[in-house]
């Protein structure tokens, strides 16, 4: 099996299809946003607080920047600090998101309906995405699209 580092090797994609009281929701992929755009992402939505750095904008082809809908950028920082604690971040994470809908948070309800219309890449600039049973943000965000 090749590296996904090699020129030649297909870079990863994270899929997920999840159910909610029986309804099939849209497919959720996962995606380094320096990937090349594919026509089977459908929208493609930045889940990241900070733009990625060296991309322009136009290259992105990025449809939704879900901004307010990421870790908070303290939560970000400790994450970095403590990547072994996964169980630890994901539960901040979640309590971040449920005080974000608790409010009617824009960003929430903009990607709740964007579920409705079709298959979505949630885009990240993580490293961590390439590596084999990465968990990072983007599998919280996701759990906590598709529970509701």
């Amino acid at each position: 099996m090749p590296s996904s580092k090699t020129p030649d090797a297909a870079p990863p994609v994270k899929t997920s299809t999840a159910r909610k009281r029986g309804a099939k929701l849209p497919e959720l992929r996962f995606k380094r946003v320096y990937d090349a755009p594919d026509a089977a992402d459908g929208q493609r939505v930045l889940a990241d607080r900070l733009w990625p750095r060296g991309l322009a904008k136009a290259k992105a082809k990025i449809d939704f920047w879900a901004k307010d809908a990421t870790p908070s950028t303290s939560l970000r920082q400790w994450f970095h600090q403590h990547p072994e604690q996964f169980d630890e971040f994901r539960q901040r994470y979640l309590d971040e998101l449920a005080a974000l809908d608790a409010e009617r948070n824009a960003t929430l309800a903009d990607l709740r309906t964007r579920l409705t219309d079709g298959p979505i890449t949630l885009l990240t600039a993580a490293h961590r995405l390439e590596e084999e049973d990465a968990r990072t943000h983007l599998d919280v965000l996701r759990d906590f699209l598709t529970s509701r």
